[in-house]
């Protein structure tokens, strides 16, 4: 059995588990985690191989939902509201998937987390800039462009240094090893790719929990020199908001919204992303 590290913020009511992002760590949810409090038993996790859980090998996602429902008795949470963000939200919708009668996932919450197959148009460049940064040392002042970049999308800096830091780890040299390492980043991206080649319609076929499923309305500045990837993105995006779109209006149990805020919404926006989820778990309890 792999347990994974976990920080409970207490509170009371329905349960929620936060899951972060690629790359990320559950560090991401402090702000938003905190306002959830108020009405919620909270507990965010670090994904395999990020922040501080050990790594697995393979990074499967059937492996990774095992340890978080091992990770979750442990801690005596047996049933919640699973929240993700990012690639967070993609485990999120496969632990409902793993736990069809609810007893685990009353109902799964995914922010943004939706991914290309490789055989999506301009999926090869992409294919190449991502795997190539994968698991990287990165120099000593990665910190400090970290809270930079993050200034940009007006993230408070103690909140990204904060989060930088709890997503890399330190080397002797002054370095950073970003996470997780090598190894498990291509597994999990491979794994991305093989969600991402089903479709967002076909992905979600079969899990019959209540779903929140929300796209950022704001796309991210580029990067320079990437701004081939602006367009590549923003015409994913709009691909899978008609899909949703479809998938609302055929299946009730299905929510779709979007959120002002770009991609790193529960760092940029924590307070719209509490309030958002509150109200779906206060819908969940409301008799039909």
């Amino acid at each position: 059995m792999t347990l994974l590290h976990v920080h409970d913020y207490g509170g009371d009511g329905p349960q929620l588990v936060l899951l972060h992002g690629f790359s990320r760590s559950l560090a991401d949810w402090d702000a938003a985690a905190t306002l959830l409090t108020a009405g919620h038993r909270v507990l965010s996790v670090d994904l395999p191989g990020h922040g501080r859980s050990p790594d697995v090998s393979p990074w499967t996602l059937p492996t990774v939902v095992r340890h978080i429902a091992d990770t979750l008795d442990a801690h005596g949470v047996p049933e919640a509201v699973v929240v993700g963000h990012s690639l967070g939200g993609m485990v999120a919708v496969e632990y409902a998937r793993a736990n069809p009668d609810h007893a685990r996932a009353r109902a799964a919450v995914n922010l943004d987390g939706f991914w290309w197959g490789r055989e999506y148009p301009g999926a090869d460049r992409v294919s190449e800039a991502l795997p190539a940064s994968a698991g990287a040392i990165a120099p000593p002042e990665y910190i400090e462009e970290k809270v930079l970049h993050a200034a940009r999308l007006g993230i408070p800096a103690d909140r990204a240094e904060a989060a930088a830091r709890a997503a890399a780890r330190p080397l002797p040299d002054g370095k950073w090893q970003t996470l997780p390492e090598r190894a498990a980043a291509l597994e999990i991206l491979d794994e991305l790719d093989k969600l991402g080649a089903l479709g967002v319609t076909t992905w979600l076929d079969g899990v019959d929990c209540p779903l929140l499923l929300v796209q950022a309305a704001r796309r991210l500045p580029p990067a320079p020199g990437m701004e081939w990837f602006d367009d590549f993105s923003t015409r994913f995006a709009r691909e899978v908001s008609d899909e949703l779109a479809a998938l609302s209006r055929a299946r009730q149990t299905i929510t779709v919204t979007t959120i002002d805020a770009t991609h790193p919404m529960n760092l940029e926006a924590p307070r719209a992303v509490a309030t958002l989820v509150a109200d779906f778990v206060r819908g969940l309890l409301q008799p039909s």
